[in-house]
C-alpha cells in the first residue's frame, strides 16, 4: 500500500511539474519582441527547411548547426508564427534540462528530496526561464551540459560500454550545437573524484570507455567538415574569446573585470538567496567529493571564460549555473529538515523563493520591468537589438501590399533587419525586400528609380532618415523604456528639385 501511495505521489508531482513548466514557458511566449540573433537563427532555419542544400547555413557565420536543425524540423511539424516555432525549440530543450537536472541530482545524492528541489529551482529560475523562452542556442547548451555531467558521473561510478556509447553521442551533439560543448569533454577527469579506487583495475576500463566516448563525439562533430564553411567556426570563436597567441601576451589582464561581471550575472539570475545556498559549505561531509565535482564543472569553465573572454554576455554562463542549482538544492533540503517549526519554514520558503517567483511574474506578464541582468535588458528590451515595432511594421507592409507591389529597404543586411521582415514577408509576391548598410547620406539612384515605379518604404532601426533623403514617417516604436531608441518606418518620396 505504501509503495502504491509513493508511486501515485511521484506521478502527481510529474504532472504538476509538467503543467507548471508548460505555463511558465508557453504563456506570452512571443511577448518579448524578437531579438536580432533570434531573427538570424530563425531565418537560417526557414531557408534550411526549404532547401536541403542550405542545411549547414549557420556555418556561413561560424555557428554550429544543431539548434537550427531542431528548428528546421519544427518548421515542418508546426504551422505557426516563426518566432513561436523558434522559441518552442528552446522550450523543448528546457524540458529536457529539467528532467536531466532531476536525474543528475538523484544520481549524485541518491535522494528524491534533492532531485525534486533541484527540478523546482530550475523551474522557477529566472535564468532558465529567460532562455527557455528565446530562440537562442543557450538553452540547448545547458541541456547537453547537464546530461553530459550525468553520464560522466555514471561512467566514473560504473564503467560500462553502453554508457560510453550514449555519452559519446551526447558529447558530439553538444559540440554540434556550440563550441562550449567541448568543455564537457575536457571536464571528464574531474569525475574521478567519484571513482571507486578500491577497485583500481577498473581505471583501465574507464580510460578505454572515455576514449570511445571521445572518438564517437569527434566522429559526430566531423559531420561539419562536409561543409566548405567549416573553417568559419574557428574564426567566429575568436570574436568572443582570445586565441592562445593573443591570450598569452596578457593572461590575466581581463580576468578580474570579467570575473566580476560573470558573477554579477550569475547572482542576478540565480537571486541572492539561491546563490548563497549554492555556495554554502556541504552540510554532510560524506558529500564533499560530490560538491567538488559540481563546483569544478561550474568554476573551471567560468574562470577560463573570464581569463580568455573578449566579448561576453550573460547567456554564455547559463549552462554553468546548472551545477549551482543542484548545490543549492542540497542546502535547502538540509535547512528544511533542520527547521521543523511551520512558521519558520514559511519564512524560509518566502526568503528563498520569493525573489525568483517575483522575477517569473514579471518575465511572463510585464517584461519591461523584469529584474534581469542589465546587459540582457539592453539587448532584449531597451536597445537597438530588441525588435519592438517589428510586428507592427510587418502588419502595415502586408496591408499596403494587398493590391499593389511595394519595395521595402531595410537599414541592415544581416541581423534584425532584414531577417525579421523576411521571416514573415519574403514569400509574399507583392513585396520585395532589400537590405542596405550603411545608409548613404545621399539617396541612391536605384532607390529614386524604385520610388518612381511603386510605393517604397524604409525600415530604420538605428538612424533617422538621412538629411538628403525624403519621405514621410509612417510610424515609430519605442525600444522598451528608452526614449532615445526607436524603430521607424518611412514611406520614401522623390527628392525635391
Amino acid at each position: 500500500m505504501a509503495r502504491g501511495r509513493g508511486l501515485f505521489f511521484t506521478i502527481l508531482l510529474i504532472v504538476l511539474f509538467a503543467a507548471f513548466y508548460a505555463v511558465t514557458r508557453l504563456v506570452n511566449l512571443t511577448q518579448i519582441p524578437i531579438f536580432t540573433d533570434e531573427a538570424i537563427y530563425i531565418r537560417w532555419s526557414q531557408i534550411g527547411a526549404q532547401d536541403a542544400n542550405w542545411r549547414f547555413i549557420s556555418l556561413v557565420d561560424g555557428k554550429q548547426p544543431l539548434f537550427t536543425w531542431v528548428v528546421m524540423v519544427l518548421f515542418r511539424l508546426i504551422p505557426a508564427d516563426p518566432l513561436f516555432v523558434g522559441r518552442f525549440a528552446s522550450v523543448i530543450a528546457g524540458a529536457a534540462s529539467m528532467a536531466g537536472i532531476w536525474v543528475l541530482s538523484y544520481e549524485i545524492f541518491k535522494r528524491k528530496e534533492v532531485a525534486w528541489t533541484s527540478a523546482l529551482l530550475y523551474l522557477i529560475s529566472p535564468f532558465a526561464l529567460v532562455y527557455d523562452r528565446m530562440a537562442l542556442y543557450d538553452s540547448l547548451v545547458a541541456t547537453f551540459f547537464i546530461w553530459n555531467l550525468y553520464l560522466a558521473i555514471r561512467l566514473a561510478r560504473s564503467p560500462r560500454l553502453d554508457i560510453a556509447l550514449i555519452f559519446g553521442m551526447t558529447l558530439g551533439a553538444g559540440m554540434l550545437n556550440k563550441t562550449s560543448g567541448f568543455l564537457s569533454l575536457y571536464l571528464i577527469p574531474t569525475t574521478l573524484l567519484l571513482f571507486d579506487w578500491n577497485s583500481p583495475k577498473r581505471i583501465t576500463r574507464w580510460i578505454g570507455f572515455v576514449l570511445i566516448a571521445a572518438i564517437i563525439s569527434q566522429l559526430l562533430y566531423s559531420v561539419l567538415r562536409l561543409s566548405p564553411f567549416f573553417h568559419m567556426v574557428a574564426q567566429k570563436d575568436t570574436v568572443f574569446v582570445y586565441s592562445f597567441s593573443e591570450w598569452i601576451i596578457h593572461p590575466t589582464q581581463h580576468l578580474e573585470g570579467n570575473l566580476r561581471g560573470l558573477f554579477d550575472w550569475l547572482i542576478t539570475y540565480l537571486t541572492w538567496p539561491i546563490f548563497f545556498a549554492a555556495i554554502a559549505p556541504a552540510m554532510e561531509p560524506k558529500f564533499r567529493k560530490e560538491f567538488l565535482v559540481l563546483y569544478a564543472w561550474c568554476l573551471v569553465p567560468l574562470v577560463g571564460l573570464a581569463a580568455a573572454g573578449r566579448v561576453l554576455y550573460p547567456r554564455f554562463v547559463l549552462f554553468l549555473a546548472m551545477p549551482l542549482l543542484i548545490a543549492a538544492a542540497v542546502t535547502i533540503v538540509w535547512l528544511f529538515e533542520k527547521i521543523t517549526n511551520r512558521v519558520w519554514r514559511a519564512v524560509l520558503f518566502i526568503g528563498l523563493f520569493a525573489p525568483s517567483l517575483i522575477a517569473v511574474y514579471y518575465l511572463l506578464f510585464n517584461p519591461l520591468y523584469a529584474p534581469i541582468a542589465q546587459a540582457d535588458r539592453g539587448q532584449y528590451i531597451s536597445d537597438w537589438p530588441a525588435g519592438w515595432g517589428i510586428r507592427e511594421v510587418n502588419a502595415l507592409l502586408l496591408e499596403q501590399s494587398q493590391n499593389q507591389h511595394i519595395t521595402v529597404f531595410t537599414e541592415g543586411t544581416f541581423g534584425l533587419l532584414p531577417y525579421a521582415i523576411e521571416m514573415y514577408l519574403v514569400d509574399r509576391p507583392n513585396i520585395t525586400i532589400v537590405g542596405i548598410w550603411p545608409l548613404p547620406e545621399k539617396m541612391p539612384d536605384s532607390i529614386v528609380e524604385k520610388i518612381r515605379e511603386e510605393p517604397t518604404y524604409l525600415v530604420a532601426n538605428q538612424s533617422l532618415l538621412p538629411p538628403d533623403w525624403f519621405g514621410q514617417l509612417v510610424g515609430s516604436w519605442q525600444k522598451g523604456l528608452r526614449k532615445d531608441r526607436f524603430l521607424r518606418l518611412y514611406k520614401l518620396a522623390l527628392p525635391r528639385l
